[in-house]
């Protein structure tokens, strides 16, 4: 295994030569030894919270900011899906870091149509980051916030049914009422984040954060994560990319509109494990 990137490691603080490599799953990582041997083995999840750690707040800023990155999965040929969900172009390296990720996070955006077709369930306490979220003043496990500008959900999945914390419902002031009482009704937490009927990314980010969610992540799906992009809110990109090939016409990770502009992001680390690469990519 070998790994590559730009800078110093993040995470183990273990520099190697020709940059970073590391590897942070289920078989290890190639990680530098005095004389300069490379030695296999895995990444602990502290070393991994600490290589995906939010930035710390900017001075003068007035304390924690809003911070939204994605985490995304796709093939060689830019497919996101296989037969409508991304498990089977994952590994088991790259649901570590999914992992490390969520448990890093005040709540985790997602599209309805997602979570119906990943089946999502509610994010779960995990015990290895227990004090190191109570330490930063978060709950035991992140809320989910689904964004629906139809609230078209099945109030009967465990989403709704057994969360650790309260699930969150996204959409706009011109939802139907009695589709938004029946949210309400299920135990969701409705916000109003948008004017019309769907949800405008800006108010959705600033009406987290006024709920004291700051460190955001988001799972997609692809038209989500379009939408985000197109409103220049989404500020970091944590993209795993699959060596398989699906050809087919399963979405890109984004979809939607193209930007006026492309979207320049800068590479902050590359981690590989057995073809597999976990980059992570900052808005300039």
């Amino acid at each position: 295994m070998a790994g590559t990137g730009a800078g110093s490691a993040e995470g183990g603080g273990e520099e190697v030569s020709e940059g970073v490599a590391s590897g942070p799953g289920a078989r290890g990582g190639a990680v530098g030894v005095p004389g300069g041997d490379l030695v296999d083995r895995e990444w602990s999840l502290d070393e991994l919270a600490a290589a995906y750690a939010y930035p710390e707040p900017e001075p003068g800023t007035g304390g924690p900011q809003p911070w939204l990155r994605a985490n995304m999965v796709s093939t060689l040929d830019g497919a996101a899906q296989h037969d409508g969900r991304s498990q089977p172009i994952s590994t088991a390296a790259d649901m570590r870091i999914f992992g490390t990720l969520r448990a890093l996070a005040d709540v985790v955006v997602v599209g309805a149509e997602t979570v119906r077709q990943e089946g999502y369930r509610p994010a779960r306490a995990r015990a290895e980051f227990a004090e190191a979220r109570e330490a930063a003043g978060q709950g035991p496990a992140p809320a989910i916030a689904v964004v629906s500008a139809s609230l078209d959900l099945d109030y009967g999945l465990p989403l709704f049914t057994s969360p650790s914390v309260p699930t969150l419902v996204l959409t706009g002031a011109a939802a139907a009422p009695d589709r938004i009482a029946a949210a309400e009704k299920a135990g969701a937490q409705v916000v109003i984040a948008g004017d019309g009927v769907g949800v405008d990314p800006v108010r959705a980010v600033q009406a987290l954060a006024e709920l004291g969610h700051t460190r955001l992540l988001t799972e997609g799906g692809p038209r989500l994560l379009g939408q985000l992009v197109a409103a220049g809110v989404l500020d970091e990109l944590c993209l795993t990319i699959s060596p398989m090939l699906t050809a087919g016409d399963a979405q890109r990770i984004a979809g939607g509109p193209s930007v006026a502009v492309p979207k320049r992001f800068e590479l902050v680390s590359l981690l590989e494990e057995e073809g597999f690469l976990f980059g992570r990519y900052r808005r300039t």
